[in-house]
């Protein structure tokens, strides 16, 4: 073992378990790509200031969870922990919503980090892949991108998971039922940190997930109550587009989510088969979020899927992706002059588009064998000096055994045919 280890919370991504992570990235991006989404990356990470804004200063996020480091020069960063604010960032510098071509619909990929206690399906380090689009105000964005999350979650087979969908109001009825809500909660009995909440954002006070708190929520006052008609109307358009399109959802007063800039819409994917880690994503709409950290009024609108909760999410459904092999053709040299021919016809494989790997360090047969078979390729080339002398190399099956004898000048070719 190695004296030096990974950091507690975090995890290596090794194979062929990091097959499986890729593939889930694919899968969730492709409805991306296929829908007018470009993709953008961003730093590790960003000045403090953009997450104690946009994030919001009294979340557990900001207040507890961020990795934060002083430069030399002495500025204030934080590494990641979500991808939104920084997104959005990178959208307002390049300027791209003065192109003229709104919404700007970005996807992205990465990994994120948040000090927290180290659990089963919660890391310090983890990995997303998430959707905005930015600089319109439509319902049936909001639609378009819950549909496409859940397009992403079933096409990998995912059938376990629920949607549930709630609205936060916007600027016009939140603080009236913001004024009603921390008037209930200032009555309850509260520990000094929720108390302090109450005075900063009292929604998140029904993210609580204590016991105790949730019991003394039971007669909150329900946001539903205080929506203005133009929230309402918005929220009963996104509803139907969600069931016009056949997309399964669960209307959920409670749900909040985490972060202090969301408007109007939110959701959540949640599992049941994770335990308490049950969201493996989730999002909403975030229509002030621009101006917080400083740009101009842009409606936008976005999701974050992670790729480790899906993941977990699939081996609980005990689904197995159809993986394709890393390799298709494995190359078994037996001698000097064989190792030289070979390795030119492996090289011409990998040029034409077939995976193909070669038995390097000179081993013997039975040992190139063993290393053939655990490629995973489904054909083996194998040849010698008597082979060289005939002009042929021979061919295996690995699947039915059969080996026949191939020219080689004809080997690619005939590979080639055979892998379609």
């Amino acid at each position: 073992m190695s004296t030096f280890q990974a950091p507690k919370g975090t995890y290596d991504l090794t194979p062929p378990r990091s097959a499986t992570f890729l593939a889930v990235r694919e899968a969730i991006s492709a409805p991306l790509r296929d829908s007018g989404y470009g993709y953008i990356e961003t730093p590790g990470f960003e000045n403090v200031e953009l997450f104690a804004r946009g994030v919001g200063e009294s979340t557990d996020i900001v207040t507890k969870e961020m990795y934060t480091l002083t430069t030399k020069g002495g500025d204030q960063l934080a590494l990641r922990p979500e991808g939104t604010a920084s997104v959005l960032r990178a959208a307002l510098e390049a300027n791209l919503h003065k192109a003229g071509n709104l919404p700007v619909k970005l996807w992205y990929s990465g990994s994120y980090y948040r000090y927290e206690r180290p659990q089963a399906g919660r890391y310090r380090h983890f990995s997303q892949v998430g959707a905005e689009a930015i600089g319109t105000e439509d319902p049936a964005l909001d639609a378009e991108l819950i549909i496409l999350a859940d397009q992403a979650y079933r096409s990998l087979g995912l059938r376990q998971f629920r949607i549930l969908l709630n609205s936060l109001g916007d600027k016009e009825c939140r603080p009236v039922y913001r004024e009603a809500l921390q008037s209930f909660l200032r009555d309850l009995d509260l520990d000094e940190e929720t108390r302090r909440r109450i005075e900063i954002n009292p929604l998140r006070v029904l993210d609580d997930k204590r016991a105790d708190v949730q019991k003394q929520l039971t007669d909150a006052p329900k946001l539903r109550d205080y929506l203005c008609d133009a929230c309402k109307a918005y929220h009963e358009e996104v509803r139907a587009l969600l069931t016009a399109a056949g997309v399964a959802f669960e209307d959920d007063e409670k749900l909040v989510r985490g972060l202090d800039y969301y408007t109007r819409t939110t959701f959540e994917f949640v599992h049941d088969g994770l335990g308490s880690q049950s969201a493996v994503g989730g999002g909403g709409r975030y229509d002030g979020l621009s101006e917080m950290i400083g740009g101009p009024e842009l409606p936008s609108v976005g999701w974050a899927l992670g790729v480790d909760r899906t993941v977990l999410a699939l081996e609980a459904e005990g689904v197995e992706l159809d993986l394709p092999a890393t390799t298709s053709v494995y190359a078994v040299p037996l001698g000097e002059e064989a190792r030289r021919v070979l390795f030119g016809v492996v090289t011409e494989l990998r040029r034409a588009g077939i995976a193909a790997d070669f038995a390097f360090g000179g081993r013997g047969l039975k040992g190139a064998m063993k290393s053939a078979n655990r490629s995973g390729a489904r054909y083996t080339l194998v040849a010698g000096e008597r082979d060289f002398a005939e002009g042929v190399v021979q061919l295996k099956d690995m699947e039915s055994g059969e080996q026949s004898a191939v020219p080689l000048a004809e080997a690619a070719a005939e590979l080639a045919k055979r892998l379609g």
